[in-house]
């Protein structure tokens, strides 16, 4: 593996980077033939379908960061999702990267992204805590499958549960596999009966 874009200086990222979609082994890049100059531009890879949260709340801030780049006739950058064997399809961006020997501007914003990521892997600490929790409040729908049609639930009921598990058991909410946390079934049924929750009569 070689260095991390963000471990390099601006000058030794962009000479490391441009072009880089030359070197992809069974690539075609259609838009190389949309473009002036496809040897300034480089292909960054964010996340792909079976990305974990961290990847998704990463991308999601640098598309954010790059989308201003993407204005106009002839944009610094365009986003993309190409197809992939093994994961479906991979999504990121495609940026220009030298315009007139110098880097772009949106090459230079890529880079200061890449830099926070080296020292931290996590870009907005407040979009990557709420994924956590949507993900672990869908996840306690799913692992309470066996179970929440016996009782009275109400429509946030997930909610109250991760909120109860946050207080008393806050083990069965942490984040797994970064995909959020998955409690136990014991877990999820100490929780319901705590909450008061009615269980549905047998007719």
């Amino acid at each position: 593996m070689g260095e991390r874009i963000g471990d390099q200086s601006l000058e030794e990222a962009s000479q490391a980077i441009v072009g880089n979609w030359m070197r992809f082994e069974r690539f075609c890049w259609d838009r190389k033939c949309e473009i002036d100059d496809p040897q300034n531009w480089a292909i960054v890879y964010t996340h792909h379908r079976d990305s974990g949260l961290l990847d998704l709340s990463n991308a999601s801030v640098i598309r954010k960061t790059l989308r201003p780049f993407t204005l106009g006739e002839d944009s610094d950058v365009v986003f993309e999702s190409h197809s992939h064997w093994a994961v479906g399809h991979v999504d990121g961006f495609s940026v220009r990267v030298l315009r007139d020997v110098q880097p772009t501007e949106a090459f230079v914003a890529y880079h200061q992204l890449a830099q926070s990521m080296a020292e931290y892997s996590i870009l907005d600490e407040q979009d990557y805590s709420h994924r956590e929790y949507e993900a672990t409040v869908e996840n306690i729908v799913d692992a309470a499958w066996k179970v929440r049609d016996e009782y009275d639930l109400p429509d946030d009921w997930q909610c109250e549960v991760f909120d109860w598990l946050s207080d008393n058991e806050p083990g069965e909410v942490e984040n797994c596999d970064d995909q959020g946390g998955y409690p136990s079934e014991a877990s999820l049924l100490s929780a319901i009966e705590v909450l008061g929750f009615r269980q549905e009569e047998v007719v």
